[in-house]
């Protein structure tokens, strides 16, 4: 059993709205772009899919797309953008769950790698994704790089969004780099807010490659942002890309 936290009907059905900036052509026109041209005339399969943010337009421009999502309401909301033939979905964790033929590309976005929470399950994760490649193939991460420098000796939290609407922050267990997540959203006008929070396990970019090695898989390239800035010490995350061997 996986130890990713399952989305709740409630989550997903607000997911598309509070996430709104993440769709918008800004965010998602370069993020489409560095996929398609990765997958070129072949496949590709998102693991952890959700309501297909990326997915649904990355489909649409004509790239054949499959999901693993664990979350069946997650993927009773994309359901509604993309039928089953035209963007086949299989329920089960991205760790282990299967799905037939090979891929040009595997990619999961948007710091999901960190919804395992276990070393363990991540590795797996990187066994998975060269288990579905076509020699020469390509697995592709965005998540951020931890913001550990933020933290002064003895604080624990870092906030990374305050607003009228959210006010974010993440608390952290630095022995068992686990992070905590905690948002707290105004529902509406009167003032209330409404509290949630998941759990993370993040891995410096060292450790990700080195599960990448354990996979069989290559380093490539590793950048920035979708736009392919340099990646340097001060980058806040990083599109890494790997290859499996021809």
């Amino acid at each position: 059993m996986t130890s990713s936290e399952l989305w709740s009907r409630d989550t997903a059905e607000r997911y598309d709205a509070e996430e709104g900036e993440m769709s918008s052509a800004a965010v998602l026109g370069p993020t489409l772009s560095f996929l398609a041209d990765l997958a070129g005339a072949g496949r590709a399969l998102e693991f952890a899919i959700g309501t297909g943010r990326v997915g649904v337009p990355l489909r649409e421009r004509g790239v054949p797309v499959a999901g693993i999502e664990l979350s069946e309401h997650m993927a009773a909301v994309l359901r509604r953008k993309a039928d089953e033939e035209t963007l086949p979905v299989t329920i089960g964790d991205m760790a282990t769950t299967v799905v037939p033929g090979e891929f040009a590309l595997v990619y999961l976005v948007y710091n999901t790698i960190s919804n395992l929470l276990t070393q363990d399950e991540q590795v797996e994760c990187f066994r998975n994704a060269a288990r579905h490649l076509s020699p020469g193939g390509r697995f592709v991460i965005e998540t951020g790089v931890p913001p550990l420098r933020l933290l002064p000796r003895g604080q624990v939290a870092v906030p990374f969004d305050v607003s009228d609407r959210h006010v974010g922050l993440d608390t952290f267990d630095l022995v068992e780099q686990m992070l905590v997540s905690h948002h707290f959203v105004r529902d509406g006008e009167d003032g209330r807010y409404r509290r949630e929070h998941s759990r993370h396990r993040f891995a410096w970019p060292a450790e990700l490659d080195l599960m990448a090695r354990i996979a069989g898989l290559d380093l490539e390239r590793r950048v920035a942002d979708w736009d392919g800035a340099p990646f340097t010490e001060d980058s806040t995350k990083h599109i890494s890309v790997w290859r499996k061997p021809s």
